[in-house]
């Protein structure tokens, strides 16, 4: 099934993969020999790229919406017949489709750059990846809702075929914005504003078996937590020496809870700084961290996941009353009691097999807490 389009605006840039990426160590590619689609990494993957804690590495995205089998696996023709000039069409996105291919039974669809060996890094430790900049590589995306997926599985879509609804990028005064056609050929739009980031921001998992790429996890994967925009972190459990980070599945915009199935996915180029966390530095910072833990300028963003969303939820208030009692101090009780009365949980998303809970602790409300010093001297709080 098809819907109304616009046509792309030609002002806003195409970020094609650098041409010089083979000699440039601060530049990964999204080249088929530097992703993987449909699975994640695990221990036995090589690394596509080394580098030291606190390095930082510009590194290329690509969506996989518009390269799916249910898409014709060929995102050139796929585009143009949107109307979107062959030129704007990503030639990484054209060339991973047509060199590498999926189990659509048993794989997922997302493709994701790396593995990324992080020196120094050992299970115990936390890895941190900071967000420092997410640029749109195209000015238009997908929105996508497939049968037997999304929150209201088996009432939509309607008809027998799957609905991807193609969506242009416009520049306003207050900045980018998604903008979807009511109608064929008429004027009236549906605008929402950007926020660019990336669904999935993982680690590899212990042993030779790659996880599939849709359900989350300790490992993080494809959370699909929108609080993780410029100038956001995101810690996670080291669980394989190197930890060998991946990112990918990039989005323009999300609603919680992503009830269709996908948001507005659209390939970012993303520049990110990698830090090793320390064992000690990161139980003295945070507790024991079981799963992905996010901070933001504002917020301390534990998480909860879990196939049924009542259990996630709940996995998502013991871990953070398990966080602030450990950063903070707070006895059980008043930690419960302070979550129920300024905290809020949100639904990160319903449709990933695994459903996700994100609790928004504002760090602001302890200012008055005196917290423990780190231990040893000269370590870096986290």
């Amino acid at each position: 099934m098809t819907a109304p389009h616009a046509a792309i605006d030609p002002t806003l840039p195409v970020l094609q993969p650098l041409t010089d990426a083979a000699a440039d160590k601060n530049y990964l590619s999204a080249a088929p020999e530097n992703v993987l689609w449909g699975r994640l990494p695990c221990a036995a993957d090589h690394a596509v790229r080394e580098i030291a804690s606190g390095d930082t590495l510009t590194i290329d995205t690509v969506s996989h919406e518009g390269m799916l089998e249910d898409q014709g696996k060929d995102p050139l023709a796929y585009f143009t017949g949107h109307g979107v000039p062959a030129p704007a069409v990503l030639t990484d996105a054209i060339a991973i489709a047509a060199a590498l291919s999926r189990d659509l039974e048993h794989d997922g669809p997302h493709v994701v750059t790396g593995p990324i060996h992080v020196t120094g890094a050992v299970p115990g430790d936390l890895l941190r990846i900071t967000v420092l900049r997410l640029d749109p590589r195209v000015p238009y995306g997908v929105i996508s809702n497939r049968h037997g997926k999304g929150a209201l599985a088996g009432e939509l879509p309607r008809d027998p075929g799957n609905v991807s609804v193609f969506t242009p990028v416009a520049q306003r005064p207050t900045g980018l914005v998604g903008v979807l056609p009511v109608h064929e050929g008429g004027p009236a739009l549906v605008e929402f504003p950007l926020a660019p980031f990336l669904g999935t921001m993982g680690v590899a998992v212990a042993g030779p078996q790659r996880a599939h790429s849709v359900p989350p996890g300790a490992h993080g994967g494809n959370i699909d937590i929108k609080l993780l925009t410029e100038g956001a972190t995101l810690y996670l459990p080291v669980q394989v020496p190197g930890a060998l980070a991946y990112v990918g599945d990039p989005h323009f915009a999300q609603g919680d809870g992503e009830v269709a199935l996908t948001a507005l996915e659209a390939s970012l180029r993303a520049t990110l700084r990698f830090d090793v966390v320390p064992r000690a530095v990161a139980l003295a910072e945070f507790g024991e961290v079981l799963g992905p833990l996010i901070r933001t300028p504002e917020f301390l963003v534990p998480t909860g996941l879990d196939p049924d969303l009542d259990v996630a939820m709940r996995n998502c208030v013991r871990a953070a009353v398990a966080l602030i009692g450990a950063r903070w101090g707070l006895d059980e009780h008043l930690a419960y009691a302070y979550l129920s009365a300024a905290t809020d949980f949100d639904i990160s998303q319903v449709v990933d097999i695994v459903c996700g809970v994100h609790a928004r602790i504002r760090e602001a409300d302890f200012a008055r807490v005196e917290r423990p010093l780190l231990p040893g001297p000269g370590k870096e709080g986290a």
